[in-house]
């Protein structure tokens, strides 16, 4: 009888044995696998904005190491959410990936209806690099420093407008604290990116802006835009003699900025493990460090826990914000 018993479990361990010993290398070649066709990189802002710029840089540096091209597809609006709801949808093998600013962390705290679940529904890479916003304003406001433009402000209660690339993003929420913290009385203007707030904010149209310090800077340089402040801890080197927030009497405001790569929930955790090593080595390379600090960003290339804890530690403090606030873009 403990013969027999014994024979039975033999045949029921090996073909188990079998199946595991199968499944070990299929891990291992799913990320060997990838990518085995172009990759498409969705940009939820418009051509010719920091975010896409950054994007097409690190983008072609990703497809010399991995010999497969990256088509950067620009699907902008919504604060980016659209390029994360198409995200979202699409098959979980790396193929389709998101390059996004962090109003990936910000607007679902404002948009009451998105088309995916932040949390369930993507998955974090790791981060490119992180900076700051520049304030800007008009220059015909009669206001050469921070103080002043308060004063100026608390002046004339409401009839002041600020632009952004977009409701939710960090230039929106940027200025709304800037304001709460301020005590000034302010009106929102969103546009469709950067380039198009940078347009009507240079006619003239708006009267400051929390804006990216890549775009705004050449403008403040011809004077078309004048600078009071960045919203980072420390100076930004196109700009080494513009004082922070926390230099211009606004002790502890800082507002930081950062880009990262998202990949579709699912997506098998070797190929998730790959893609990431492939983003961070392309972001520490000796050719790609300097042209992201071209952008006014320090690379940074997380791990992948590591990224993933930042950005649901960012989605949490920023949709705390916008709920306190009573902030809501639809």
């Amino acid at each position: 009888m403990r013969l027999n018993t014994r024979l039975a479990l033999v045949r029921v361990a090996l073909p188990l044995a079998t199946i595991w010993t199968s499944l070990a290398p299929a891990a291992a070649d799913a990320s060997a696998a990838w990518p085995s066709r172009p990759i498409r990189l969705l940009v939820g802002f418009p051509a010719g904005g920091p975010t896409d710029v950054v994007a097409r840089i690190v983008g072609e540096k990703l497809a010399q190491q991995t010999g497969q091209r990256v088509v950067v597809d620009n699907r902008p609006g919504a604060a980016g959410n659209i390029a994360a709801e198409i995200l979202a949808r699409a098959t979980p093998d790396g193929h389709t990936l998101l390059y996004s600013s962090n109003a990936i962390a910000l607007s679902p705290g404002l948009y009451s209806r998105l088309g995916y679940d932040p949390l369930k529904d993507i998955a974090p890479i790791t981060q490119i690099g992180a900076g700051c916003l520049i304030f800007v304003i008009h220059p015909s406001l009669p206001v050469k420093s921070v103080k002043e433009f308060i004063q100026h402000a608390k002046a004339r209660p409401g009839q002041l407008n600020y632009a952004s690339s977009g409701a939710g993003t960090s230039t929106h929420l940027a200025a709304v604290l800037f304001s709460q913290r301020t005590g000034i009385e302010t009106q929102h203007v969103p546009y469709k990116g950067t380039a198009p707030s940078l347009v009507d904010m240079i006619a003239g149209r708006t009267q400051f802006l929390m804006g990216a310090v890549l775009t705004a800077v050449p403008h403040v340089r011809e004077g078309r835009l004048r600078a009071l402040a960045v919203t980072g801890e420390k100076r930004i080197q196109s700009l080494p003699d513009l004082r922070t927030l926390t230099e211009a009497d606004l002790p502890g405001f800082v507002v930081s900025t950062w880009q990262g790569i998202f990949a579709t929930a699912g997506t098998p955790p070797a190929v998730l493990a790959r893609i990431n090593a492939e983003f961070v080595k392309a972001v520490r390379s000796p050719e790609l460090r300097p042209r992201i600090e071209q952008q006014d960003m320090d690379p940074t290339g997380l791990p992948l826990e590591a990224f993933t804890a930042f950005y649901r530690g960012e989605l949490a403090r920023w949709t705390k914000v916008a709920r306190d606030a009573g902030l809501k873009a639809d």
